[in-house]
């Protein structure tokens, strides 16, 4: 008899999260498993990548109508004499446009406006897992039943009282937390000391066999640029650190380095970057690619990879660039140091933009520390594929 899974997570997206669960969804053995995924956002890019074993649920009604124009919503809203789900969408918007919020503070918002209006889930599951923290976690806490549950947290989640003692309620429904490094895990203990003996270190899954073969195939750089080509990967957002490396770029410029730092991500500092860019005329220099499901063709025929994340729960992308042996130059944020040694693999620095226009520069210019580093790159061990067997050992 197949043991019946849960996924759940907000969506597709392409960020560490979504391409760690991919990583995951890819090496299950469904002669075992029976897997559904439960997202909150349809349509994204992964979800082409997503095994045929998998069985995407069709969106919740609520999911669905969050998606109609106001026009929609109101037709579909007095057509079936229904205004609970629109109540809930205005008091959200609303409460959003009149404060700027963090991530956690916006799924509470998310949950304490919607969570009436949005369905349990019918199918009754052995395992359900939240894979990512916020919405997902709140979901499979309060709307799924199954025997066992599990939250797993991907990011330095750091939380004021407010959110801790909010999130303290769902987090008591789960059997195990799941953090994806050591540090996660120490940061999360500093939130909720109490779950000491629920909170387990699971890594990102990373497979060097599907990202080796992703790398062949797919788009790549069309531009025939023949200078350095810098590669970061994140999305449009203050956690990825994009006004350090903006001043990094403005300073490699100044410095007269041929050289075009791309960026794969999207998000909604795209405005202000956009803007940055035009007053100091980099638009031949930073250039926004948009998003892909394949990002390795990228990593691979890139020159330097660039992380300047201000926290990461892993730091995925960093993972991925030393699979393809692509030296790394990234910010010393909290989970750095549980892939990085610093002049071995890479270079870590201080997480302002001097520091990693320095870390550029000594790449470039110090040919024998490049070539060290590569050569390290190529015979570390590559992936993790073992951390598999601490998930089957964990789902039982």
């Amino acid at each position: 008899m197949k043991k019946n899974l849960l996924f759940v997570i907000d969506s597709l997206v392409g960020a560490g999260a979504e391409k760690s669960l991919i990583t995951l969804l890819s090496l299950l053995d469904y002669e075992k498993y029976s897997v559904d995924l439960r997202l909150f956002a349809y349509g994204e890019l992964l979800e082409e990548l997503v095994p045929k074993e998998v069985n995407i649920l069709s969106p919740l009604p609520y999911t669905s109508f969050s998606r109609l124009n106001l026009k929609k919503s109101l037709y579909y809203s007095f057509k079936n004499l229904n205004f609970k789900m629109l109540n809930s969408r205005v008091k959200y918007s609303l409460n959003i446009r009149l404060g700027k919020y963090s991530n956690a503070q916006k799924a509470r918002l998310y949950w304490e406006n919607a969570s009436s209006v949005i369905e349990e889930e019918p199918k009754e599951y052995d395992i359900a897992i939240s894979y990512a923290q916020g919405v997902p976690t709140f979901y499979v806490a309060g709307k799924v039943k199954a025997k066992k549950k599990f939250a797993w947290v991907n990011v330095s989640y750091k939380l004021d009282n407010k959110e801790a003692n909010y999130q303290k309620q769902f987090y008591q429904q789960f059997n195990k937390i799941i953090a994806v490094s050591d540090s996660t895990k120490d940061i999360l203990l500093e939130t909720f000391p109490y779950y000491d003996n629920k909170i387990e270190i699971i890594y990102d899954i990373n497979d060097p066999q599907f990202i080796s073969c992703m790398a062949d195939l797919g788009e790549n750089y069309t531009d025939n640029f023949d200078g350095l080509r810098i590669l970061t990967i994140g999305r449009l957002a203050y956690q990825k650190g994009y006004d350090i490396a903006l001043h990094a770029c403005k300073k490699l410029k100044e410095k007269g380095i041929k050289f075009k730092w791309y960026v794969l991500g999207k998000g909604p500092l795209l405005g202000e970057i956009q803007h940055f860019i035009k007053e100091n005329e980099l638009s031949d220099h930073f250039v926004l690619l948009g998003v892909t499901p394949n990002p390795y063709p990228f990593i691979k025929n890139c020159d330097i990879y660039v992380q300047t994340s201000r926290f990461e729960g892993f730091g995925l992308a960093i993972a991925e660039a030393r699979m393809l042996n692509i030296p790394v130059v990234t910010t010393r944020f909290d989970a750095v140091y549980n892939q990085m040694v610093d002049e071995k693999n890479g270079l870590v620095v201080d997480m302002n933009g001097d520091a990693i226009c320095e870390g550029i520069l000594k790449i470039i210019y110090n040919k024998n520390l490049k070539e060290n580093i590569i050569d390290f790159l190529m015979n570390e061990k590559k992936g993790n594929i073992e951390e598999l067997d601490k998930f089957y050992e964990l789902i039982g």
